[in-house]
């Protein structure tokens, strides 16, 4: 008898959608991926091309997708507008759901999410924050859990993009939610790993440029931030985020305790090979995050299917993904504002006095 497989759909073909079916198709030993789904023409050409041969039904509806028969789970990575909105009808056609962070860049939305899943208990619904799959993240966990550091009291944490001339970040803009919500959420969300997802901020403050794409300020947004969260257990996060390193991407993590430090990609590389030369020393760094993350991703997919055939919890909590938009959000209306936004231990926004 042949082992029991989840028989998968995938919704969207873009970029990362592409990624998600074949990690499924090719890469989970215990999935299936049966069925796709995709509105643009180009993107099923490319299916016909990369899944159709292999078994997987193509449709350009989503609602015809998610009725495939035999389906059981549906992997999202749609434009982030239409994430809940597909989440929550894959639910309700009892569906466990991956889905591409975030949920939503609107809060109300999240909620809708989340709640929907809590009236599913039995369903296996996940946000994908691929750093949480990571080797070395994982590492530096186990690490902090084992007291190696003490009590962790500062976390560092950046997510800087390779340059894009092309301009389409400037399109992006429009409705990625801004450079906390889109980038930084990463770096939340390993805040709340480290920190404990029950951490309350005290003061929220950021601050951005445009130094190298003027045209993001039509939209609010800027091409470096950094932003600072001070929790009210004496904690501190520091964020930056960029879309203009020359070299490539440059993801990096500094947990700080009070008996030592953690760090995760403080030296990018792409490989272990350092090339000695007249100029000096040089090394090669992933010019993406697919160059960094693409184990993480696979490992995200294998325990996604391991945790919906097998009933196991799964490794995040589908609030944290509410919570980490929710930060994201306050650091993006600091940003835009130029105010420090304040809140009281039970997460309560304070208010400035008017005089």
């Amino acid at each position: 008898m042949a082992p029991k497989k989840l028989q998968v759909g995938a919704a969207g073909l873009g970029r990362m959608g592409k990624r998600h079916a074949i990690n499924f198709l090719n890469r989970a030993p215990r999935s299936q991926l049966v069925a796709a789904f995709s509105p643009d023409p180009e993107e099923i050409q490319w299916a016909k091309q990369h899944l159709e041969p292999y078994g997987v039904t193509l449709y350009t509806k989503y609602e015809d997708m998610i009725q495939h028969p035999g389906l059981q789970a549906v992997v999202i990575g749609t434009a982030t507008s239409v994430h809940a909105e597909e989440a929550i009808k894959a639910m309700e056609k009892n569906l466990h759901v991956l889905c591409e962070k975030p949920l939503s860049i609107n809060l109300d939305i999240c909620n809708e999410v989340v709640a929907a899943a809590k009236q599913r208990p039995h369903l296996k619904v996940m946000c994908g924050f691929s750093r949480r799959f990571d080797d070395s993240y994982r590492a530096a966990y186990r690490k902090v859990e084992n007291g190696l550091i003490g009590r962790p009291s500062v976390l560092r944490s950046q997510t800087c993009d390779k340059h894009d001339p092309s301009g389409f970040y400037v399109e992006y803009a429009s409705w990625s939610g801004g450079v906390f919500v889109d980038m930084a959420v990463h770096d939340i969300d390993l805040t709340l790993w480290f920190f404990g997802s029950d951490v309350v901020p005290k003061s929220i403050s950021a601050y951005g440029i445009t130094a190298v794409t003027p045209d993001l300020k039509k939209y609010n947004d800027y091409d470096n931030a950094v932003g600072i969260v001070e929790f009210h257990n004496g904690k501190i996060a520091y964020y930056y985020c960029s879309r203009m390193m020359a070299h490539g991407q440059e993801d990096v993590t500094e947990i700080i305790g009070t008996e030592g430090k953690l760090s995760v990609n403080l030296n990018p590389q792409s490989d272990l090979v350092n090339y000695y030369h007249a100029g000096g020393i040089t090394r090669e760094v992933p010019p993406h995050y697919w160059g960094r993350f693409e184990q993480a991703f696979v490992k995200e997919t294998n325990e996604f299917v391991d945790s919906c055939l097998d009933d196991t919890p799964l490794p995040m909590k589908l609030s944290n993904a509410v919570k980490a938009v929710q930060i994201g959000a306050w650091l993006q209306e600091s940003l835009v504002s130029g105010k420090q936004l304040r809140f009281d231990e039970t997460g309560k926004r304070i208010e400035a006095a008017k005089i």
